[in-house]
């Protein structure tokens, strides 16, 4: 599958072409940047690669099967149209839209089309969420009763603000796509989020989520950006017991330390072992191996997806149920209430 990659902030440099690098069957044929920086990243990086300065100059030169938008979110809509439009597969990043029915509409849009459309909700491939997984199969917990899941990045810098931005959509489009992953739909959701005042506008900086699932499980979600903690966990309680775990962002750190997947696949994404996490039961206390972290499977997915017809890892509709619960969660923290979904 050759994709296209449209941005190269944060996101396109560091979480997704490094990824894209790894997957098999996909290859990178094309990134659109425009700003003289970024352009000299592009060619220091990825030297072989073409750039083009817009989505529209790398449809006409055709070449790609698919793309990635990775752009700022209130720029995420209108590329996506035109890229469904022109017949190309989609991977869009998170949040793929500003609310459940914006959602809708381009739902709506791949479906008329016949594309494939992927949401990038790369954090249900991340090493704890796959080992937190394995043990919830494994029913050692007994009937589930909790899930407590704490993401807090000590990175200020990366606060999208304003109204089009702001933490929930950022990472509580992960932490809820993790939790209705697990545990399954939700009927309800109680929210506070904390606000700060930015040049763009007020921000909401932190949040705490509950939410009760149809399983009769509920989860509680909290994260921060501004707070200088750098703390993720995961807490799991069930009537035969509990598992915690309290590692590190083991594959966003080897990015930002100048690793890639790629050069050593089978090592890639594991968490050390004194950072596995524990099952408590009547038989004692088992460390868990970490399971693999590995975003390049998304890629692989979405690969397969398109090369099949068959659904792609993260489908707009599980991205729209996403939504749901971030537009119940805004009302709830405005209103001060717990709202049905």
């Amino acid at each position: 599958m050759r994709i296209g990659l449209v941005g190269y902030g944060t996101g396109g440099r560091h979480f997704h072409a490094p990824f894209i690098a790894a997957a098999r069957g996909v290859v990178l044929s094309g990134v659109v940047a425009r700003a003289e920086a970024t352009i000299a990243r592009v060619r220091a990086d990825l030297p072989d690669t073409p750039i083009y300065p817009s989505l529209t100059a790398m449809i006409e030169a055709g070449g790609i099967d698919a793309v990635t938008i990775t752009t700022p979110p209130q720029t995420r809509r209108e590329l996506v149209l035109q890229a469904i439009d022109a017949g190309l597969h989609v991977v869009a990043d998170k949040p793929f839209a500003p609310s459940a029915e914006a959602g809708r509409e381009l739902d709506l849009a791949v479906k008329r089309k016949g594309v494939v459309l992927g949401v990038f909700h790369n954090r249900r491939f991340d090493a704890d969420v796959l080992t937190l997984q394995k043990v919830l199969s494994s029913q050692k917990l007994g009937r589930l009763w909790r899930v407590h899941s704490r993401m807090d990045l000590n990175d200020p810098v990366t606060l999208e603000a304003g109204p089009t931005g702001g933490l929930l959509r950022d990472l509580g489009s992960h932490l809820v796509d993790q939790m209705l992953w697990l545990l399954g739909p939700v009927t309800s959701v109680k929210a506070d989020l904390d606000i700060v005042d930015h040049a763009r506008g007020r921000t909401d900086a932190s949040f705490v989520l509950t939410l009760n699932h149809t399983s009769g499980v509920h989860s509680h979600l909290s994260a921060s950006k501004l707070n200088r903690l750098a703390v993720k966990e995961f807490r799991a309680y069930g009537d035969a017991g509990s598992f915690v775990s309290s590692g590190t962002d083991v594959q966003a750190q080897a990015i930002f330390a100048g690793k890639r997947p790629a050069d050593d696949l089978s090592a890639w994404g594991y968490e050390q072992e004194d950072l596995w996490g524990s099952l408590l039961t009547a038989d004692g206390m088992e460390r868990i191996p970490s399971e693999q972290g590995r975003y390049h499977a998304y890629y692989e997915a979405f690969a397969s997806a398109v090369a099949t017809g068959g659904p792609p890892p993260v489908t707009a509709e599980e991205a729209i149920a996403t939504l749901c619960v971030l537009d119940a969660a805004r009302l709830s923290a405005r209103e001060g209430r717990t709202i049905n979904v």
